[in-house]
């Protein structure tokens, strides 16, 4: 068990670390090839991001732990909004650009939309329901990076004055396949032991999955809002979180599904009905809703709203734990 928790944690520190180099040589090799900063973010820095959960809910999937790879998906879109966007505009509320907000919060809920239909109904998601999921974040990845390249040039004169970049090309390349590396070593690590823990405590995966291992692969999400609050700058978070949740559904769930097709976790019961169908996707769809909809209505984000999403992140870890 305490071999189990270390490695649990190594896992955590290959992901974070993993994800920070990844990030780092694909930027790095973006920005050699003079790849707009802007395609970047809306690309290769959201897709890096990612990752952790790609590889943790990918190999949960194809190792048979279906349960892992549904939990680790939902509770990571729980865990960016109600948790990592609500603690940094709880702290440092502030204006949003509403025009950048509107193509990732529309594919979110259309996705979600797809993603509630087959749970209410059916329970199994398919192969085909997989590969749906994986179109519209191809659709998605499209229209973003084609709206990127509509924009004017802006030339930024305090950027000719700094220096060349130091790292080399092959430095880039390390880091960005070291990064790789490093995050499925840690989502291996971490599948494995939260799977002991969660026999050794008599857990249901789910629960595992949906509260320490969504908070683990969220850490290059939390590292980021965090980074943003310090340097006073808190909303800049908040495009990039709705990006990663709508990139849960899609990629990372769309990715699982088509792999390995699963049913919806059925490892708990409330007043008879299955706790994910009454709790975790409920939760979910209401905490994206209170953060987005008031940002596409007046522009910002006021610290009763993280507030209040700050206290539903906290019942809800809780009632996992109870039922």
């Amino acid at each position: 068990m305490v071999l189990a928790v270390a490695l649990f944690i190594v896992g955590f520190v290959c992901l974070i670390k993993g994800g920070d180099w990844f990030v780092d040589g694909a930027v790095g090799i973006a920005e050699r090839f003079h790849v707009p900063e802007l395609l970047i973010g809306a690309t290769v820095v959201s897709i890096g991001t990612t990752l952790p959960e790609v590889m943790v809910s990918a190999g949960s999937a194809l190792s048979g732990h279906g349960e892992i790879a549904y939990g680790n998906a939902i509770g990571s879109i729980i865990c960016n909004t109600a948790l990592i966007s609500a603690l940094t505009f709880a702290v440092c509320p502030g204006p949003v650009e509403k025009k950048s907000l509107r193509i990732p919060v529309i594919f979110f809920f259309l996705a979600a939309a797809l993603y509630c239909a087959v749970a209410y109904t059916s329970g199994s998601f398919s192969r085909l329901i997989g590969i749906i999921l994986l179109v519209i974040f191809l659709v998605y990845m499209i229209i973003n990076i084609i709206q990127v390249k509509k924009l004017p040039a802006q030339e930024d004169p305090a950027q000719e004055e700094q220096p060349a970049k130091k790292e080399t090309l092959a430095v880039d390349l390390i880091k960005l396949i070291g990064g790789a590396v490093l995050i499925a070593v840690g989502a291996r690590l971490l599948i494995d032991n939260g799977t002991k823990i969660a026999e050794a405590l008599g857990v249901p995966e789910s629960v595992i999955a949906l509260t320490f291992v969504a908070l683990g692969t969220s850490l290059p999400e939390l590292v980021t809002a965090i980074t943003s609050l310090v340097k006073g700058h808190g909303a800049l978070s908040i495009g990039n979180v709705i990006g990663a949740n709508l990139f849960n559904l899609v990629l990372v769930s769309g990715l699982s599904i088509a792999l390995n097709p699963f049913t919806i976790p059925q490892s708990s019961l409330i007043a008879g009905h299955n706790a994910s169908l009454v709790l975790d996707l409920p939760v979910m769809l209401f905490v994206m809703i209170f953060m987005t909809i008031p940002a596409l209505i007046r522009g910002k984000l006021s610290r009763f709203q993280g507030i209040v999403l700050l206290l539903i992140y906290f019942a809800y870890c809780v009632l996992q734990f109870m039922i």
